[in-house]
């Protein structure tokens, strides 16, 4: 019985389907090994075992939420002692999509105080532990979610990206983090960090598991504005043994591969694991083109331009008196970035900054609509290391900063993008970074699935 925790969602969806076990025995298995390995990983802040917001461990498959998402009168605290406490009095729309199939909220994830950071360090509630490694960081801000994911704590997490935040713990953690295109999933009851570039996207345990969620979790609500009228869809409702277009082939799909990706900031061992990668996406069929994304080097300096404002801006409500218990229990991380944010926004600064910033992220932009002009997809890695020890770079922000260089060009962008594991350095998980045309999840997802079943990373799990 204590296999059936290793299985993906689609494998669950068909044992299930054929009564392999029921999702009693299902629910049991998951809290039981909650119960055994989360006191060592620190994955979950709350555990979900009173059948709380229509939930009962005999009626849903489990499913873990980063804790930045509203779940009714379940905690949803964002990391942060500020909402120590907090039950939301609603569901967000992505976990009202879930219940309407059939999932369940077993638990909620650690995370990066307010969704800001890069390491999962900066939580409240202590720090998430790598599980191939209890010394490394896990990657920041969907930590928990993907620690969940890596070690079977769950059948898949969600989590939210504004820089990098599910691609980038997905690659150090070694499961696959899908960042939806900005618009494709309704933002609704999602704890805002920097709102125009805040996504929802999925940690799962195989690139089919991440479609599935995909189409489950996106389509307008009526509430976030941004929210594109299209659903994403890729399969028939007989999900369960039906070949997807996720199957067709990558022969003679054009695969780009940015230069300036490469460069002297790339640890050496991941870039020849990457390099290794694009060979089979190569021996595969597809046909890999160098392209230039020549503002890439500026997209840093930029978002943390532009995420600092909207922080500001979003943070204001927490003033002790409509939410929270006010700003004397807010950590380092985010007072640095409020403080960063009300000054580029300031009278006599904005000219200088955010809207010099916000010309760069424009250029951006363009950068991937000319790229995507003659190649399909774009690829290269994550992030320029493997994990990296605790503490080693929670006194310097700017070293921390730099763990987000290949990964925020995206939501500059709005474009969406895959990790997905490809291989190790050093006993540690190394992540390939697809990345597409706005609303093309789908090539995404079929370049990510075309790789994954060609090189069967799942043997792979970490030894806890």
């Amino acid at each position: 019985m204590a296999d059936i925790t290793s299985l993906t969602l689609t494998q669950t969806l068909k044992a299930l389907e054929e009564k392999e076990f029921s999702l009693e025995e299902l629910n049991k298995a998951y809290l039981e090994r909650i119960k055994k390995y989360n006191s060592s990983l620190n994955a979950y802040l709350f555990v979900n075992e009173q059948n709380k917001q229509s939930f009962s461990t005999s009626k849903k498959i489990p499913a873990a939420i980063k804790d930045v998402i509203s779940t009714k009168d379940i905690p949803t605290t964002a990391g942060s002692k500020v909402l120590g406490g907090y039950r939301p009095p609603y569901d967000a729309t992505v976990v009202n999509l879930l219940l309407e199939q059939g999932v369940g909220v077993i638990g909620k994830t650690n995370c990066d105080e307010f969704a800001m950071g890069a390491s999962g360090e900066n939580s409240a509630y202590g720090v998430t532990k790598n599980p191939w490694d209890k010394t490394k960081v896990p990657g920041g801000t969907s930590s928990g979610s993907a620690v969940a994911v890596a070690t079977d704590l769950c059948v898949f997490a969600l989590g939210s990206d504004t820089g990098g935040s599910i691609r980038q713990p997905a690659s150090l953690c070694g499961v696959v983090g899908l960042k939806t295109s900005y618009g494709r999933v309704s933002r609704y009851g999602l704890i805002a960090t920097a709102s125009s570039l805040d996504t929802i996207g999925s940690l799962t345990k195989s690139v089919e598991d991440a479609a599935l969620v995909l189409s489950w979790i996106s389509g307008p609500d009526g509430y976030d504005a941004n929210c594109t009228n299209e659903k994403f869809t890729l399969q028939p409702k007989t999900w369960v043994n039906h070949p997807t277009r996720l199957k067709a082939s990558i022969q003679g799909l054009k695969v780009g591969v940015p230069k300036e990706y490469f460069g002297e900031g790339l640890d050496s061992k991941v870039k020849e694991v990457i390099n290794k990668a694009i060979k089979k996406l190569e021996e595969l069929g597809a046909e890999v083109v160098e392209v230039s994304l020549p503002h890439s080097p500026y997209a840093l300096a930029a978002y943390y331009i532009i995420n600092p404002s909207e922080i500001s801006a979003n943070m204001a409500r927490f003033d002790g008196i409509r939410f929270g218990f006010g700003r004397e229990k807010i950590g380092p991380e985010v007072k640095r970035r409020i403080m960063l944010g009300t000054f580029a926004l300031s009278s006599g600064y904005y000219d200088d900054y955010y809207a010099q910033a916000a010309k760069v992220r424009t250029l951006v932009k363009q950068d991937f609509e000319k790229a995507f002009a003659s190649v399909d997809v774009i690829v290269g890695p994550v992030s320029p290391t493997t994990a990296w020890n605790l503490g080693e770079k929670v006194d310097d922000p700017l070293k921390m900063y730099l763990a987000d260089i290949y990964t925020i060009s995206a939501n500059l962008a709005g474009i969406p993008g895959l990790s997905v594991p490809c291989g190790f350095s050093d006993g540690l998980p190394v992540g390939l970074q697809i990345l597409g045309k706005q609303w093309d999840e789908e090539t995404v997802l079929r370049v990510g699935y075309a790789y994954e079943q060609a090189t069967d990373w799942r043997k792979e799990k970490p030894k806890l």
